[in-house]
């Protein structure tokens, strides 16, 4: 099977990562290009060791190279800003975009729960990564129990988040709010982003609490260790850091939730870790290296639906 050429549009932590990634696991893509703006870039240097074009122009320089037509699938991994104008020259191009970005332009995209709805979309967006760490955890709750709020709360290593992720602190929160509503099936949710200063770097850890209908509690943690599984298929560092834990809320002590309403049914509250592979950043970056994974198994799901 001849491998698909693909490009990635951004040197930073993120499209380091997911270079490397390509280069070393992925018998379905051919990394053509990295595109960046700063010729000194550390990513933009590391493509040159193996031997990867470089172009310091941004995406309007590489469309005037000669590689440029021969590139199938695209990845951007700069910021929510720039992608508005990738999107446009790449699809415009009829060429297919994964974005790791909080642009939200495209539809939702988590692998473990949606990817096949998505394989027909010119435009994959794969939200943030505290929504896929999250989403599928909200919506293993929700395949049993439907989730009336999710609140969840994404805890990184401030050492493992680039100019582009504190930029878009406001987009994150917002799209993965809305991830966990359109992706999870929660009927409101709120998400939260805390980049944690400590030495030495922890972990990647998320927790997420729902508010859903009543159910045994069984098949809440049925479902969850299930998704978690299939997670771990692309991401083997994801895992629960503790036993599910659960509170019932009646009519008699509803489960208030300023500014949203009051809630009976059952909270359930699951915490996450997530080691990265350490293919480029150290292992804390689990939030980088869930946004990576997500996007490769992505693009291999792609080349073997629309390519072969």
């Amino acid at each position: 099977m001849s491998k698909i050429k693909c490009a990635i549009i951004g040197s930073g932590n993120i499209g380091t990562d997911l270079m490397l990634k390509i280069i070393k696991t992925s018998s379905e893509l051919e990394l053509v290009a990295v595109i960046g703006i700063d010729p000194d870039s550390e990513g933009l240097n590391l493509a040159k060791k193996n031997n990867v074009l470089i172009c310091d122009s941004g995406l309007k320089g590489f469309v005037d190279t000669k590689e440029y037509k021969d590139v199938e699938i695209f990845f951007d991994a700069t910021s929510a800003g720039a992608h508005k104008i990738h999107h446009e020259i790449v699809t415009g191009d009829k060429k297919q975009m994964i974005d790791l970005t909080p642009a939200a332009i495209g539809p939702y995209c988590v692998p473990v729960v949606n990817l096949e709805s998505n394989l027909d979309e010119g435009n994959v967006n794969l939200v943030t990564c505290g929504g896929q760490a999250t989403i599928p955890m909200v919506s293993a709750v929700n395949s049993v129990s439907k989730v009336r709020y999710a609140e969840i709360v994404a805890s990184v290593s401030s050492s493992s988040a680039g100019p582009g992720t504190r930029a878009n602190i406001d987009e994150f929160t917002q799209t993965t709010a809305l991830g966990l509503e359109k992706v999870g099936g929660a009927e409101k949710a709120k998400a939260i982003i805390i980049l944690n200063p400590a030495e030495p770097p922890l972990l990647m850890r998320n927790t997420v609490f729902t508010l859903s209908d009543e159910v045994q509690e069984k098949e809440i943690v049925d479902s969850i260790k299930n998704m978690v599984k299939n997670v771990q298929s692309y991401v083997p560092g994801y895992r629960l850091k503790q036993e599910v834990q659960f509170e019932r809320f009646g009519s008699n002590n509803p489960c208030r939730i300023p500014g949203i309403g009051e809630y009976e049914g059952i909270k359930t509250s699951i915490f996450l870790e997530v080691e990265g592979a350490g293919h480029y950043l150290p292992k804390y970056a689990g939030n980088l290296d869930i946004m990576t994974s997500a996007a490769l198994g992505t693009a291999e799901s792609l080349v073997r639906k629309k390519y072969n």
